[in-house]
């Protein structure tokens, strides 16, 4: 193999890859970053069995191969070479030779026959969106997936496809975020489950813009190229829970309160229980108004905010991170928040339906 190609390109297509490279292995070559140099092409891949992902640049083919580089010392080093033209070359002795100006490096490389094979997905079962809603699909579930292994099949979204609808939902057992979006084209109805992993690194790929992307499913992987850019994943295999048992249909209490203004006092009750390190603001609705409340040994937080109400007065309390991490993925100028009894979850939506956040709350005493 013996490959020119420009350093920036190199530079930005490994650090693009490198997010695959298993952290925790017993495979070495788990580590590595594949190089294979084709059709004046230079193709950089990388999997930890679960995900991976592919880069291809343009290049000076020389000379056509593969190898298998260490990933990480390979990322950093070509990170400070992005202003070169750089030569790959393969030695006899499995060492991969960069020669940069005047300047020459050698990287022993590991056995490019013990590299996993990518699966190829092809398209027949595939659905479109633009890029701005399968990124505000994501973002708006996947802080709420589990992150133990307790139950793995809640560590990844359920993707539902059905009449040109993609409906996303996540959940951990303290919380639900549900987000629906039309689809452009789709031949598929089916259900899935995607690991937020996965899905946080392809969300790192798309743009806030109406680009359509092709999403392909083909039994158990799911793949998107975006950009010369292939990401494979590995769906979980499992039955997802029953998420519309969980959802309650009718309130006692409901309130629709300003997002911003909502957001910040949340942000700043929770100062003070985060030092406490219980995350706990309680909510009392009365009059119109919605008090929270925050309080430790070093003093205490109360915010009044302007509510319009419908139904009961109710004292409730949550766990704050909870509330902030959904308000954060909101847009919205207005939300509507709907109670039941203390011991019963709320809901957050807005009027269009797109989207909805179920939160459990916390037990409190002497309320």
């Amino acid at each position: 193999m013996k490959v020119i190609c420009d350093g920036l390109d190199l530079s930005i297509a490994t650090a693009q890859v490198i997010k695959a490279i298993s952290n925790k292995t017993t495979n070495p070559v788990l580590e590595g970053i594949k190089l294979t140099a084709e059709n004046d092409k230079l193709k950089l891949s990388a999997t930890d069995l679960e995900l991976a992902i592919e880069k291809t640049i343009k290049a000076e083919i020389k000379e056509d191969g593969e190898a298998v580089i260490p990933g990480k010392f390979f990322s950093e080093f070509i990170r400070k070479l992005t202003n070169e033209k750089i030569e790959l070359e393969l030695n006899d002795k499995v060492q991969l030779k960069i020669v940069y100006t005047d300047s020459e490096s050698y990287i022993q490389c590991y056995n490019v026959l013990e590299f996993p094979n990518f699966k190829m997905i092809e398209d027949k079962d595939y659905f479109v969106l633009t890029q701005k809603d399968f990124k505000e699909l994501i973002n708006k579930t996947i802080f709420s997936t589990a992150v133990d292994d307790t139950r793995p099949i809640l560590k990844g979204c359920l993707f539902e496809i059905e009449n040109s609808i993609l409906k996303a939902v996540a959940l951990d057992g303290y919380r639900l975020a549900y987000v629906k979006k039309p689809l452009i084209e789709s031949n598929v109805s089916t259900s899935i489950v995607v690991p937020s992993k996965s899905l946080s690194e392809i969300s790192k790929f798309l743009e806030d813009s109406d680009d359509n992307i092709k999403v392909c499913i083909q039994k158990n992987f799911l793949m998107v190229e975006i950009d010369n850019t292939k990401i494979i994943t590995r769906l979980i295999d499992g039955d997802f829970i029953n998420y519309k048992q969980i959802i309650p249909n009718d309130f006692s209490t409901s309130l629709i309160i300003n997002k911003n203004i909502f957001e910040e006092a949340i942000e700043r009750t929770s100062v003070l229980s985060r030092i406490d390190r219980n995350n706990l603001v309680k909510f009392e609705i009365k009059d119109k108004v919605l008090t929270l409340t925050s309080n430790s040994d070093i003093g205490n937080i109360k915010e009044n905010i302007g509510i319009s109400l419908k139904g009961n007065d109710l004292t409730i309390a949550f766990n704050s991170r909870y509330f902030s991490e959904c308000l954060r993925t909101i847009n919205d100028e207005a939300i509507k928040i709907s109670f039941n009894m203390p011991s019963s979850p709320c809901v957050i939506n807005s009027d269009n339906d797109e989207f909805l956040f179920l939160i459990l709350p916390v037990r409190i005493i002497n309320q």
